[in-house]
């Protein structure tokens, strides 16, 4: 037999310090709460007779109405437990509140789907996964809006964590996933805004250290000898490229073509991938060396400078083939790049991405003033630059320490 109480969760108390209450369901050991769709002060609500204190202006009318709420959800359980030999807690709460609260997941997922358009193939990958992931976590597909609570955030962060041994950078996404698809169905007034319960979690921010190669590493890098043509030293030459073109990110290599390149002014001028932003800069002697290392006789305009693209019409197909094979050169070229960084005995993995971190660093550490790095980085915010800046600062720092008696 179900048990049914109301129940005030203080835990939730808004800036006000009103509490929302909340029909508790318990049957077989398990807890279900449906919304009674009231909030009241601690001070208004009484745990022992279950009703709304005197204090309360509408405490009469109020009171009428959730006692009618009781009967009606003790009516529906007396109901199901009569046609149901055994009926679980899940049926109960959905007969209870019937089309007042949705299925999360259902929702999540066709929004998912509507925002398909609006979002890059990498980003909606990410949401889908994200959900998929706290849907594997759960263990069903059976649970509503007002079922995520603070604690079972908690519970699923903890997870990651110490189960999935998930870094506190995934972590964060993974969570603001969620409370993306709860601030869409608040927006769609789907649900109430006391249902949120993320305001409540602290997620842990990575410290963001920034690996980079110095001068010597990259000459180190350089100087490694590949069979003419392979794949590595094509990944290779991707990699120092990007240093010393402004730091371009691996899809924006892969992307470029001899049309983006001016070759009187030696300057590339194409639209950045993840900005959409149309990007113009100079590439100095190294990348320029490279670039022609990579031009062919009767290169074409629209012919890539880098042979990773193998077919350009399956590339220019749509976003999502795009996407698909960006992301498996890129996994390819960083495998390469691993090997590389171990052969050259560096204290990190290599990946692509440090070649943004390295054009960056060496950058200021030359001298170049800050307001030009971020510039050529496409960076919409300086202070998204800044974080190179202190990178600089705490090598300067250790060096004092060093050799500074």
């Amino acid at each position: 037999m179900a048990s049914i109480k109301l129940v005030l969760r203080t835990h939730q108390a808004d800036q006000t310090g009103h509490s929302p209450l909340y029909i508790r369901i318990i049957k077989d050991r398990k807890t279900k709460f449906i919304t009674a769709g009231v909030k009241l002060k601690e001070s208004e609500w009484d745990e022992i007779k279950q009703k709304v204190k005197k204090n309360h202006s509408n405490s009469a009318r109020m009171n009428a109405s959730l006692s009618q709420k009781i009967a009606d959800a003790e009516g529906q359980v007396a109901d199901l437990e009569r046609k149901v030999k055994s009926i679980s807690i899940n049926k109960i709460k959905e007969a209870i509140k019937g089309k007042e609260v949705p299925n999360f997941f259902d929702y999540a997922y066709k929004r998912c789907e509507k925002i398909k358009g609006n979002l890059a193939v990498s980003s909606h990958r990410s949401y889908f996964m994200s959900i998929k992931k706290f849907e594997d976590y759960l263990g069903t597909r059976d649970v509503y809006f007002d079922d995520i609570t603070v604690s079972v955030l908690m519970d699923y962060i903890s997870h990651m964590s110490n189960v999935m041994k998930n870094s506190n950078t995934t972590q964060r996404q993974k969570i603001i996933i969620l409370a993306i698809m709860f601030k869409e169905a608040i927006k769609e007034d789907i649900i109430p805004q006391y249902m949120y319960p993320f305001s409540k979690l602290k997620l842990t921010r990575n410290s963001g250290v920034r690996s980079f190669l110095n001068k010597e590493q990259i000459q180190e890098l350089l100087d490694l000898k590949f069979v003419s043509g392979s794949s590595s030293e094509i990944a290779r030459d991707m990699f120092v490229f990007s240093i010393y073109a402004g730091g371009l990110r691996f899809s924006d290599v892969v992307d470029l073509q001899h049309q983006h390149f001016n070759v009187e002014e030696n300057r590339i001028k194409k639209e950045i991938r993840k900005t959409g932003r149309i990007h113009h800069f100079k590439i100095g002697k190294i990348a320029l060396d490279i670039m022609t290392k990579y031009r062919k006789e009767k290169s074409l305009p629209d012919d890539f400078i880098f042979p990773i693209v193998k077919k350009k019409d399956l590339y220019f197909k749509n976003e999502e083939a795009k996407h698909k094979i960006i992301e498996s050169g890129n996994v390819l070229c960083n495998k390469y790049l691993r090997l590389m960084g171990k052969s050259i005995k560096l204290p990190f993995s290599l990946s692509f991405h440090l070649s943004r971190h390295s054009f960056a660093t060496n950058a200021l550490n030359n001298g170049m003033r800050i307001e030009h790095v971020s510039k050529l980085m496409d960076h919409q915010d300086i202070s998204t630059t800044q974080i190179y800046a202190k990178i600089i600062s705490e090598e300067l720092d250790k060096a004092v320490d060093n050799y500074i008696f």
